[in-house]
This record gives C-alpha cells, structure tokens and sequence, in this order.
C-alpha cells in the first residue's frame, strides 16, 4: 500500500493562495495584485488556478474556492476541489495562504492526500508532483490515518478477483493485524460448515485455493466494544442464478464492505482508538459448480433461523446473517455492518449517496452530521417494519430474495436486523464502493464511502 504524505514542515515551498468569490468578484487576499490573474482570466472560481511568475519561474499561485460555505449551508457539487490544485501545480513543495475564515482546512488537506493515490499493481502510474506542508491547524496524525485507511479499502476493491480471492483477502487482514497488533482467527473447512453454515454454503462451490472462511481481528487495548462486519465475496457470478455478463463486470468489488471496514479499522488502529474494536470479514466467492447452493434450498443460520434460498445471487445477506450472529454473540455495545448489497440503493440513491439504516433517531443523527461534515455523505433509509412480511416465506423462517422488486434495500436491511440481536445499537451501510467516473481526489474505481461518517460519529455511538 502506497503511503499518503505531507511534504516535510522545513522544506521551501512555494504559497498556494485561496481566493474566494464575493459579490463583487474575487476577494483578493492581503498583498496579491490583482492586476496579472484579472488579465489572466482568473475569478475565483471553485477549482481555477492561476501561477504567478516570479523572477526564478513561478513564484506561487492563486486557486479559486468560490463562495464559501459550510456543509450545513448545502452540498457542494465537487467534494474535493482542492485535489485539482495538486494535480495541475507544478512540482514541488506548496503551503496554503489566505484561506478565508471558516474555510475547512482539513478537508482541503484530505483532498489533495486523496489525488496522491495510484493503483499501479499492473502498470507503472506517474506519481503526484505537488507535495502540500500540512497546514498549521491541521491535524496531520487524524488526516494521514484517514487517508492511508482509504488507500487500503480503494487497492482491496482494485485488486481483480485472480489475485484477490479470500485467500488473499485473509492475507490482506493478517497484514493489517500485524501492523497493529490485533489477533487473528480464520475459521473454515469442517469448523465454518457446523459453525456457519450460511458462509459456507454460499462459497463451497469455489475452486481449490478459493474456500470460504471467516476472517476475524480482535484489537488490543481498552475501549468501546465495537463490532465492524463486512461484506466479503471477493467475486459474485450470481451462482446458479447467474448474472448476465454485463452485470459481472464489476463484481470484483462486491467486497467493498470488507474494504472499507478493513480501511476504517485502519484508520482507527493509527489513531490509536481502535482498542475494543473487532472485525468480521465472511469471505467467499460466489461460484457455480455441482456442489452450488440451489435455488429452492433451505438453509439453516448459525442462529438457527432457517433461511429459503429464492435466489442465489442475493448471497451477501446469508454469509452477514452468520456473521451478525456471531458478532453479537459478544454483546457489543455497536455493530456495524457494510455491504455492497443491493441494486435497489443504487436506483434510489445512485452511486455517490450510500443508504444506511438505523432504529435509533439520535444515533442515526449523530451519523448523518459527521457524514455530512467531513465530505463523507450518506442518507438514512428505515427499517420499515409493515415490509417485515415480505421477507417471511411459507417454507421458512425467512426468504433471502423476496418477489416484487419493491424496497429491495428496505428488505435486505430488514433481513439482516434478524440476525443482529443482542448488539446494543445496529447500524447498516449498504455502499457501493465503486467511482464510476473521475472526480478530483477520487480516480475511478474503488472508493470508501462512510468510513469517516463512523469515524467521526463514533464518540457520540458509543
């Protein structure tokens, strides 16, 4: 994994002035001359750069951030505007200058440690030229850690499937617990099909090498006990329920629950809060062979919940119900689930607004804020209880793919709530960890999404 940095404080670096845009045009900081960036065409505006020539070349420069707003006030249209600045500057060194008052310097900082990230596994990616100083103010321990925690979850959904399997994502896992001293547990074989039998049954169609397991971290330290799960199918075909082609194009990152609670968790452990923490990660490929789950099969859950199969391409609830369970088991205080679970929150929210589902208002709250402040959005959605009938077969205690096509998002959520009693407060992510076009500091590809919602809410959840 590549290392986000800050330039180091002492080396020369050159000003990168931050010019808003007031009624009456650009508000010039203190000792700017108007007169060059005017003729230059330049006004302030969100993501416009302007260099200024000195007697050696360029002598700094000016980026426009439009009119200032909070993120209560509403959401801006690029998340990251400063990532332009540090991909268009020239190489070197550069220090912020003249950011107006109440102007988010930490994010501005995350931005531009989110344009330095390049997944170059397969071929060579010219690095980031601008280095930023990290601004005084700035917390540089918090936005490196979170920066870092993203690069993860971004090269685990990167990575395709012949080299990510949940083989490599234990190995991924075993890395990061060595890293930060966590315990590691891998449960699979005989131990996963008596223990889990949801997990198992989902991935015991997988090639050799390719086995289902659950992977577990437990992190030293005291604190809240807090238990992250994530989604881990390292490659979904739909089964024997196949998808079409075209739907399994991205299916790499149908681990993207798995990414961003390992990333989160990274994150956590270089803060030093992850004391308490433990990670959950059910890891499978959803293959086709004789030995595939079948349409019409019941299976019975750790909880002993029997479950109808009515379609087995919806197999990302089964292998989190038996982790849910297990999870709760110890009794946490939170539990949190992440998954890139269903296309319905994609055709209520697209791509960019994950839905997450919380029964309690404060909680819920307290996770919409912090989204919402630190450039991380979600949206609450219900766990509505009139759908509960939808998820009840005749044959079983629970239907994993409910006909109709209608709330699918609702009723998966509803479905995983079954399997998460006994954790103090339930939260669930249902993300879909892919950017599919660039925007500044997020390339297209694999993304985090509400890794620094939980992060920053985390003091008022537990």
């Amino acid at each position: 994994m590549t290392e986000p940095q800050f330039a180091p404080a002492g080396m020369d670096s050159r000003p990168l002035w931050l010019v808003a845009q007031g009624d009456a045009g650009p508000v010039w900081p203190e000792g700017i001359d108007p007169e060059f960036p005017l003729a230059a065409g330049f006004a302030g505006k969100p993501g416009q750069l302007c260099l200024l020539p000195g007697s050696g070349g360029v002598a700094g420069a000016l980026f426009g951030i439009g009119r200032p707003a909070t993120p209560a006030d509403r959401p801006a249209r690029e998340r990251f505007t400063m990532a332009r600045a540090a991909e268009a500057l020239p190489e070197g060194a550069w220090r912020l200058e003249g950011a107006p008052a109440g102007y988010d310097l930490t994010h501005a900082a995350l931005g531009w440690l989110f344009s330095q990230y390049r997944f170059s596994r397969y071929k060579p990616a010219e690095p980031l030229k601008a280095r930023l100083v990290c601004p005084a103010g700035v917390d540089a321990a918090q936005v490196l850690a979170m920066a870092a925690g993203e690069y993860l979850a971004r090269d685990l959904i990167n990575t395709p499937a012949s080299d990510l399997g949940p083989a490599e994502l234990e190995a991924a896992a075993r890395d990061l617990a060595a890293r930060h001293g966590a315990e590691v547990n891998v449960i699979t074989g005989a131990a996963l099909a008596e223990g889990f039998p949801m997990i198992h049954a989902v991935g015991r169609a997988a090639a050799p090498g390719r086995e289902p397991r659950l992977i577990e971290l437990r992190f030293p330290g005291d604190g809240p006990a807090v238990a992250l799960v994530g989604k881990g199918v390292c490659f979904d075909t739909g089964g024997l329920d196949i998808k079409p082609s075209s739907s399994m194009l991205l299916m790499k990152k149908d681990m993207g629950g798995a990414a961003n609670v390992l990333g989160l968790a990274e994150t956590l452990a270089r803060l030093g809060r992850a004391g308490g923490l433990r990670v959950l990660v059910p890891a499978v490929e959803n293959a086709v062979a004789g030995d595939s789950f079948r349409p019409g099969d019941v299976l019975t859950s750790r909880k002993g919940l029997t479950v109808e199969v009515n379609n087995t391409d919806a197999e990302g609830r089964l292998i989190l119900a038996d982790a849910l369970v297990y999870a709760a088991e110890d009794g946490p205080a939170l539990m949190i689930s992440m998954a890139t679970l269903t296309g319905a929150a994609r055709v209520a929210l697209g791509p960019d607004l994950p839905p997450f589902f919380c029964d309690d208002d404060a909680g819920a709250e307290a996770l919409y804020r912090a989204g919402r402040d630190h450039a991380d959005p979600i949206w609450r959605l219900p766990f509505w209880e009139p759908y509960e009938a939808m998820i009840e077969p005749g044959i079983a205690d629970l239907d994993n793919a409910p006909s109709g096509g209608f709330a699918g998002a609702i009723t998966a959520a509803l479905f995983l709530r079954r399997f998460a009693e006994g954790a103090g407060r339930y939260v669930h992510f249902d993300i879909y960890g892919w950017q599919p076009t660039a925007a500044p500091g997020r390339p297209k590809g694999g993304v985090g999404q509400g890794m620094r919602a939980i992060l920053h809410a985390l003091p008022e959840l537990v």
